[in-house]
């Protein structure tokens, strides 16, 4: 920790040409909850208290997992050790993080253990105690309420524990407000959250231009993931990626979680196949999410080069018409209209665009929503709760991680996606309603294309949208930059 500390570069910082995050971006997060919490409770007193993530090993083995803090509490203190908490008065903002109090032998194997002075000079609190304290601590404050988070998230389904409070059976613990309070502030973020997160996306844009340029026939998929991972971090200090990386080439690009340990980027990419590669770096917590398609080849055939400009038209609509007030759920029926529209025009569909949309067509080429929030985690908290509409119905729309109306300073993915899903093109063949649209031998003659998905990470401005995302996106950029162009941001 000292090394970092070193010349006042500020919480947290990856060395030169790295972002340097000051903590003043925690203390605006707490004062921005804060405020929401006081709205959502009616009152201004009390504290809230968090636990920080543990170490956890490797199923039976002294294997250590590498940690990763707690989003809830990386966004309030910004910490990076395990085994913390945090209390904030609700009234004054006044922060204060407990740490272990670590066996000195421990520097033989961890290095310099950092004073509580350190500590707080680092995270920006002020106050920090051993957690051995912390009882008596929260019991001099004497709160009138304590505020813990209780709730699920609503991408996972998981339901969060309310931590114990330490000691005292007379504390009473409050679940009602923190959860809703946390999720609706981290989904609006403070100016020096934009900051980190353009920073996070230029390196991951960076990442996979690399990516793309050393894509050639005969080549792994995972020298793809690696080409990245290296990179970002390497380049951009991202220690972290944001999400298990995707690299699927040919039928496995229509996969839409392929890369998991079951099919890990293992394919070797063969003359004639689209490559999507879905990769994302994270750096002091915060995620990037970018989907780049290209031909392994360099050269898009006629057919894919259709499929693209299909899903580029959507991407690009959606784009334009982003900005506060634009309900998400039309934007992604925006994207599927656009799809369709360009797979008729190429021949894949017969019929009228309107007529496929009632009957849902949509769904059979992008079967997932069209983004999501963008933050701390790659799925974002603050998609669905109290106070918000709800999830759709629809087949597709029904895969949507929000259904918010756009406000300023939301980040978002856009990601229209169109694949060649063998399980769902048969399923859709053998349905009159759907099969009446399909020209089958055209579809049945592209299977092995996959799919093609383009993602930024996009801003909602005061009266439009900002992508973070600087890749090569047209047929001829990426045809360019895949035979040795200069590609600037």
């Amino acid at each position: 920790m000292a090394a970092l500390h070193e010349g006042s570069h500020g919480l947290f910082w990856r060395g030169e040409g790295t972002f340097k995050v000051p903590a003043a971006l925690h203390r605006a997060n707490r004062a921005q909850a804060l405020r929401r919490l006081r709205e959502l409770c009616g009152a201004g007193d009390g504290i809230v208290f968090v636990r920080g993530g543990r170490d956890r090993g490797r199923h039976s083995t002294d294997h250590e997992h590498l940690f990763r803090q707690e989003s809830f509490f990386h966004y309030l203190f910004g910490v990076e050790e395990s085994e913390c908490f945090g209390v904030v008065d609700v009234a004054t903002g006044k922060a204060t993080l407990f740490v272990p109090k670590l066996p000195e032998e421990h520097a033989v194997w961890l290095g310099n253990i950092p004073t509580l002075e350190v500590f707080k000079d680092k995270y920006g609190v002020d106050e920090v105690c051993f957690e051995d304290a912390m009882e008596a601590e929260i019991q001099r404050m004497k709160p009138a309420r304590v505020h813990v988070l209780s709730g699920r998230n609503t991408d996972s389904n998981l339901e969060i524990v309310p931590p114990q409070l330490p000691g005292a059976a007379e504390l009473a613990a409050e679940t009602a407000f923190l959860h809703r309070a946390l999720c609706e502030s981290r989904s609006i973020k403070t100016e020096l959250e934009v900051e980190a997160m353009r920073y996070v996306s230029r390196v991951s844009s960076d990442a996979h231009v690399a990516a793309m340029r050393m894509c050639k026939p005969g080549a792994m998929e995972y020298q793809l993931e690696s080409t990245f991972l290296h990179h970002a971090y390497f380049h951009g200090g991202c220690r972290f990626s944001s999400y298990t990386s995707i690299v699927g080439s040919g039928e496995h690009g229509a996969f839409l979680h392929y890369g998991h340990s079951g099919a890990p980027n293992a394919g070797q990419i063969k003359e004639g196949d689209l490559v999507l590669c879905d990769m994302g770096a994270e750096y002091h917590g915060y995620a990037a999410d970018i989907t780049c398609t290209y031909p392994a080849s360099g050269r898009f055939t006629p057919d894919q080069a259709a499929v693209y400009n299909a899903v580029l038209d959507a991407h690009q609509s959606v784009l334009s018409t982003l900005k506060p007030g634009v309900s998400w759920p039309e934007m992604h029926a925006l994207a599927e209209k656009k799809i369709l529209t360009g797979l008729l025009a190429a021949g894949f569909l017969q019929g009228d665009v309107q007529e496929m949309l009632a009957d849902n067509l949509g769904a059979t080429f992008m079967p997932h929503g069209m983004g999501h929030l963008l933050g701390i985690d790659t799925h974002d908290v603050g998609g669905y709760g109290e106070g918000f509409p709800e999830r759709p119905s629809r087949a597709g729309a029904n895969r949507l991680r929000t259904a918010r109306v756009m406000e300023e300073n939301m980040m978002v993915t856009v990601e229209p996606g169109c694949y060649f899903s063998a399980y769902l093109l048969d399923k859709a063949f053998d349905d009159p309603a759907l099969s009446k649209y399909l020209n089958k031998d055209k579809i049945s003659a592209n299977l092995k294309m996959g799919g093609v998905r383009l993602e930024d990470n996009v801003l909602i401005t005061k009266d439009g949208c900002e992508s973070f995302t600087k890749v090569p996106r047209t047929v001829n950029e990426i045809e360019a930059v895949m035979a040795g162009a200069e590609w600037t941001r």
